[in-house]
């Protein structure tokens, strides 16, 4: 992997011009292109198609948390009651039981991510009967890496051994700022202490591998606020870092009303809070991996081959993700599946059979842009060769459009390369508005979906 310094100096006219709202593109189509015509009978036939032997990745989407953090945008509602929860937990079971068995007799799972929500919202019984399931019903690669999303807030040494119990490998755990005026603006206090005493639960058990993420952007970041959350993470010593710029969509989200908007820092200052926190990792020994990821030199993300998914960056190679639980997304090869939202409506259906709701049928020039975007996101850098060993006359658009770019690339963002697309220095910050060009659904009305590219 070509690991390149992602340290730029801000050009405050540059930042103001090309600030849009855009994907993240963690798939292409993106979700909001999804739609009805495709459900469960779809599904159902697209398991059925998979070959033996097929590796799958498992996602399990948990949509609780005990109260809502007033910045997420995530699919999760709040609640105090345990019942809502034991009611879900009993409609991911059908479901598991249903998807597995229209799966080949022969496949092996290589990555289980647990996401929310808040997974650790689970009573520590709920966990150990959760992973009893996937454990019962799908074939588990005995090297597979097991992934949780924890709030410390949430945790318990009761919670951390059932966790570890059923083979939970890595954690990911959120912090998004440590300055306590930015946590009480977004409504989400937690202490320094706790996040620390919830990482050292696991890595007493066992649990070596931990993802801190961090959001910049919020109200009331400054620069100066920024470097004493940075000292406080790398006390923390984590294996991999994500730092992800708040996407504000009020409009959208309801709970993001309560930001107050005029304490958001402006478009320049947000760019260049993301490269002061790439420029405090990286001196810290970190490497720059993508957008908006970081890792050790001796993290299996720094080493193996970056890819995307909806979890953000990855090493899963695998074309097959299973998504389950309310919201979730798979992937298969003929396309894209989600299940309904809300968990009424999927417990609902999940007790009529499978839960799809809407998604999406992959054509050949989807898949040729969607790989062009996935190599830019990862590596700033497209082969045109091998689109057109991999696509054929299917790859031309992607190819054609490459070849504007450099031809244009008024901003110096590209390189000027026959064979390949490679993103300068000055460019790389500026990659989704790179990948936007190859988007062939994307509306440029549409900016009130997405998050800023900055």
């Amino acid at each position: 992997m070509n690991h390149v310094s992602s340290i730029t100096p801000v050009d405050p006219a540059l930042v103001e011009r090309r600030a849009a709202a855009l994907p993240r593109y963690t798939s292409y189509p993106t979700a909001n292109h999804f739609s009805a015509a495709i459900g469960p009978a779809d599904y159902r036939r697209w398991l059925g198609e998979l070959a033996e032997g097929t590796a799958l990745s498992l996602y399990l989407h948990i949509p609780f948390c005990d109260s809502l953090c007033w910045y997420c945008a995530c699919s999760t509602k709040a609640t105090r009651q345990y019942a809502p929860v034991e009611r879900y937990l009993d409609a991911l079971d059908v479901e598991m039981a249903t998807v597995a068995s229209l799966l080949p007799r022969r496949h092996a799972v290589r990555h289980i991510h647990w996401g929310g929500g808040s997974p650790d919202i689970l009573k520590p019984e709920d966990i150990h009967h959760l992973g009893a399931s996937l454990h019962r019903r799908f074939q588990i690669d005995k090297a597979a890496e097991f992934a949780v999303e924890v709030d410390p807030r949430l945790m318990t040494p009761e919670k951390a051994n059932a966790l570890a119990d059923i083979g939970v490998n890595r954690i990911s755990v959120g912090v998004q700022d440590f300055d306590p005026a930015v946590q009480a603006a977004i409504g989400r206090m937690q202490d320094y202490e706790v996040t620390k005493g919830a990482i050292e639960m696991f890595r007493d058990r066992g649990v070596r591998s931990v993802n801190l993420d961090l959001v910049y952007g919020l109200p009331h970041q400054t620069e100066q606020t920024l470097r004493a959350t940075i000292d406080r993470v790398l006390s923390l010593a984590p294996d991999r870092i994500a730092v992800f710029g708040y996407a504000h969509l009020p409009q959208r989200v309801a709970n993001q009303k309560l930001i107050d908007e005029a304490a958001l820092p402006g478009t320049v200052e947000r760019f260049a809070m993301a490269r002061l926190l790439a420029q405090l990792l990286e001196r810290a020994g970190y490497l720059a991996l993508g957008l908006d990821h970081f890792a050790r030199p001796d993290d299996t993300l720094a080493g193996g081959s970056l890819h995307r998914n909806f979890q953000g960056y990855t090493t899963d190679r695998t074309e097959t993700l299973i998504g389950l639980g309310a919201s979730a997304i798979g992937r298969l090869p003929q396309g894209y599946v989600q299940n309904a939202v809300a968990a009424h409506d999927y417990e609902a259906r999940v007790a009529e059979g499978l839960a799809t709701a809407r998604g999406r049928v992959l054509t050949d020039d989807d898949r040729a842009r969607a790989f062009a975007i996935e190599r830019l996101m990862c590596d700033f850098e497209l082969s045109l060769t091998e689109v057109a060993y991999r696509f054929g006359e299917a790859g031309r658009a992607v190819r054609e459009i490459a070849a504007a770019i450099v031809h244009e690339n008024e901003d110096c963002f590209v390189e000027p390369l026959a064979d390949r697309l490679r993103l300068t220095p000055r460019g790389r910050p500026f990659v989704r508005n790179v990948c936007a060009r190859f988007d062939a659904y994307l509306n440029p009305q549409g900016g009130a979906r997405h998050s800023l590219s900055v």
